[in-house]
């Protein structure tokens, strides 16, 4: 048996309870992205503010870490709208 369908299984038997365990998660998902982006910015502003000629590769590193923390959030909130609704 496949672990997508372990998955499927698992995520038709769900209580009330356990829908509402997934809206928390994705909605925590989404607050721990935005306070993970905002250190983010904050900690690429104090560098700058110290060290402009490095503005470029900063900005560069911080626009990747970015990305990496939305792609993660953005799995994570797929997951719960899957539990969700399926």
């Amino acid at each position: 048996m496949t672990i997508l369908s372990v998955l499927m299984q698992v995520a038709t038997d769900l209580t009330p309870l356990a829908r509402m365990a997934a809206a928390f998660g994705g909605a925590i998902a989404t607050i721990a992205a935005a306070f993970g982006i905002g250190n983010i910015g904050r900690a690429a502003l104090e560098s700058i503010a110290r060290q402009p000629e490095a503005a470029g590769d900063i900005r560069s590193s911080m626009i990747v870490s970015a990305a990496l923390i939305e792609g993660v959030a953005f799995f994570a909130i797929v997951v719960c709208l899957l539990i969700l609704f399926l």
